[in-house]
């Protein structure tokens, strides 16, 4: 395992981090049994930095616990949320950072963000509920011991917000299939000049950069280095960048943790050649040619009031343009049909209300998207497929709308 230096507290970090979000799941929550031996075998490997949040799905408690037990809490450095989009007012920061240690069995978090912090209107309206004087107070506790946000909005903003207070650190989404996307490189650089730690979520687009690659895709990269998986392509182009600190993965199994770790070993800036580097640009356009929607299947934009599944939607749209529109009618219907076999959860039920894009960390324009996924998935001909499986879901006690 390769490690990077946060200037800011002398802590030596994983460039490999564990993502939380897409853990194993259970009943709809993270399964301990099952996530325990990839968190411990994670570590094992060197991984010393992972990433929660408030809505990860009981990621906090699953964590938390682990962190207890193997009493290994003080050899990792947990990394955690706000949930912006619950504060009302300056009584939540407490309320849910309480909670958030209660959760984790802590009493401090290590690295803490405000999650999904959109822009400087935002920040400026939690400024003007004394965050800053918060975030002080904690730090002289103990309780916080590096402060910093997650970014999902538009470049400008970005470049806005590290200028507006003396962040410890952020964490960005960033990955070769567009590197001007979001904060984008030129935020990357400019977070890294103010002595900043970069984090990085989504280096592989929600796994979109490894499943949703085309054969074509898929090809390049193998007479390229036929040693390197997508996903080992995916983390270099990142940890090629010595501006990059810590890379989150997702990781579901031991298999993705071994490759993952194997790849960690030589992550070095300027690993990469000025050929490797040419491989990308052939992979970026044969992905950009293929991949209509770019999702990453967060599930931000979710619950939809009408009971639309957002993520499936793109999902099965992807899917129809890379392996064929049939392919991705069956996709669609499988994963989108509601139970009460009257209606289908698909783009048809969309009402154009908007709740989905003010959520969307991505800036999708969810409502011209599904108006198009309708028009490619809904063909006439779907209407008894999608009733059939309907009452299929409704007899054998499927999903409730």
């Amino acid at each position: 395992m390769q490690y990077r230096l946060d200037k800011k507290t002398g802590n030596k970090l994983s460039v490999l981090g564990f993502g939380s979000l897409r853990f194993p799941k259970k009943f709809g929550t993270t399964d301990l049994q099952k996530t325990e031996p990839l968190v411990m075998r994670a570590i094992e490997g060197g991984v010393n930095y992972f990433d929660a949040g408030y809505f990860y799905f009981g990621s906090e408690e699953v964590l938390g616990t682990i962190f207890e037990r193997n009493k290994i809490r003080e050899k990792v450095h947990f990394a955690t949320k706000m949930p912006l989009v619950l504060v009302r007012g300056p009584e939540d920061f407490d309320k849910f950072f309480n909670k958030q240690l209660e959760r984790i069995r802590s009493n401090y978090i290590d690295y803490y963000l405000i999650h999904m912090l959109p822009d400087i209107e935002s920040w400026k309206n939690l400024c003007k509920w004394g965050i800053e004087d918060w975030i002080r107070e904690k730090k002289r506790q103990g309780a916080i011991r590096s402060m910093g946000f997650s970014f999902h909005g538009r470049q400008n903003e970005f470049l806005s917000l590290i200028d507006a207070y003396d962040w410890d650190f952020c964490q960005i989404q960033y990955n070769y299939s567009d590197e001007n996307f979001q904060a984008g490189v030129t935020g990357l650089k400019k977070a890294s000049a103010k002595g900043m730690p970069v984090m990085i979520m989504e280096p592989l687009l929600g796994g979109k950069l490894v499943g949703g690659l085309s054969p074509k895709a898929v090809d390049i990269f193998k007479q390229a280095n036929p040693d390197w998986s997508p996903a080992g392509w995916g983390f270099r182009w990142l940890w090629n960048q010595k501006e990059v600190t810590v890379t989150l993965s997702g990781m579901t199994d031991i298999s993705q943790i071994e490759e993952n770790l194997k790849a960690a070993d030589t992550a070095a800036p300027g690993l990469l050649s000025q050929a490797d580097m040419e491989v990308y640009g052939r992979v970026q356009e044969e992905f950009k040619s293929a991949y209509k929607v770019l999702c990453t299947g967060c599930n931000y934009c979710m619950p939809c009031p009408q009971q639309v599944n957002i993520p499936a939607c793109f999902a099965a749209y992807n899917i129809s343009y890379t392996m064929g529109r049939l392919t991705g009618i069956q996709n669609y219907i499988f994963s989108n049909v509601l139970v009460d076999s009257k209606e289908f959860g698909g783009a048809g039920l969309c009402i154009k209300c908007g709740a989905c894009e003010k959520k969307c960390s991505q800036n999708i324009p969810i409502i011209k998207t599904l108006q198009a996924v309708r028009k490619r998935l809904e063909p006439p001909w779907v209407k008894w497929p999608m009733l059939f499986f309907g009452g299929l879901f409704k007899k054998f006690g499927g999903r409730k709308a």
